[in-house]
């Protein structure tokens, strides 16, 4: 939900419909309620809402179709344009929106965008961001909330939307048990889950309180990038668009550096994974069989996750 022109069909389009961002700017403002039915992890369906942002809609929403719009929600999505002019009248739908949560889905999830932040200068966006975390988290009362900065033009959008399907998978965290134990058996200094048709992340075998490190042995730790995941789901998801519009099916990567060798492969038929390993020792044939090895395994625990 947001106001109209916030960016929420454009942000639909490139995570579920493979669409580049550079062809959003065609897509015309959303007429009342357009649902959408997405295969996600195979047997998982995601009933996305993408909900008008014009006046007359929203008081719609807030009104005749309350009890709609709000009943059997697992996740809110509200977007606020960074460059509003109208934040107070965004706010005012934003916090009806809460209410009528409260009254019809309390265990749903909140997530608040705050979008085209490519808009707003490189050196103040952190400042601007910050900004308007407080002023959202004010507004959101005791209702818990998660805030993101997002723009369609960088990974910032990945990064927000793994972690709201993420709130949607089932027993997620015993992927990523499983993940870590599987890491350990390859010598791997991380493992990473990606779903098949977004490449969203799914688990990692990193903990999810340690964003920059990871290694079993905090002798052999190495620094990695806190962006990286956002940043592999938006370079893979190019190539495999790149491999489209050459008529190549795209299967599987190798990269062998001098600091790491990595490997993408398919672990089920619904997911990717992708394998990194600085241990120079490690050959990526070695890799590649752990992780036919393991695939039986995944195909279970998926099946599991899909019907708890």
């Amino acid at each position: 939900m947001g106001a109209s022109g916030s960016g929420k069909t454009s942000m639909r389009s490139m995570i579920f419909s493979n669409n580049p961002a550079s062809l959003t700017s065609r897509l015309g403002a959303t007429i009342d309620v357009e649902q959408n039915h997405v295969r996600f992890l195979g047997d998982l369906i995601l009933n996305l809402w993408d909900c008008g942002g014009q006046d007359a809609f929203m008081d719609s929403y807030l009104t005749t179709q309350r009890s709609t719009i709000f009943s059997h929600v697992g996740v809110m999505i509200y977007v606020f344009d960074v460059e509003t002019r109208e934040m107070s009248k965004d706010l005012e739908y934003y916090r009806d929106c809460l209410e009528g949560l409260t009254q019809f889905s309390k265990e749903a999830n909140v997530f608040l965008l705050v979008h085209k932040m490519d808009l707003i200068r490189e050196g103040d966006r952190a400042a601007v961001f910050q900004r308007k975390v407080a002023e959202l988290e004010k507004a959101s009362g005791e209702t818990g909330v998660k805030v993101y900065g997002t723009s369609i033009y960088d990974e910032s959008l990945y990064k927000a939307w793994s972690s709201i399907v993420n709130t949607l998978i089932p027993n997620a965290r015993n992927l990523s048990k499983h993940l870590r134990i599987f890491a350990e058996a390859c010598s791997a200094t991380e493992v990473v889950l990606f779903e098949r048709t977004t490449f969203l992340v799914i688990a990692t075998s990193s903990p999810s309180d340690t964003s920059d490190t990871f290694s079993s042995d905090p002798v052999a730790a190495h620094k990695l990038d806190p962006k990286r995941y956002e940043r592999t789901s938006e370079l893979i998801k190019s190539f495999k668009q790149s491999c489209s519009r050459l008529r190549e099916e795209f299967h599987s990567l190798e990269l062998e550096l001098a600091e790491f060798t990595a490997v993408l492969d398919e672990m089920t038929k619904n997911t990717y994974v992708l394998v990194v390993v600085h241990d120079p020792v490690v050959e990526t044939a070695a890799i590649k069989m752990n992780i036919r090895m393991a695939r039986r395994k995944f195909e279970e625990l998926q099946g599991d996750n899909l019907v708890s």
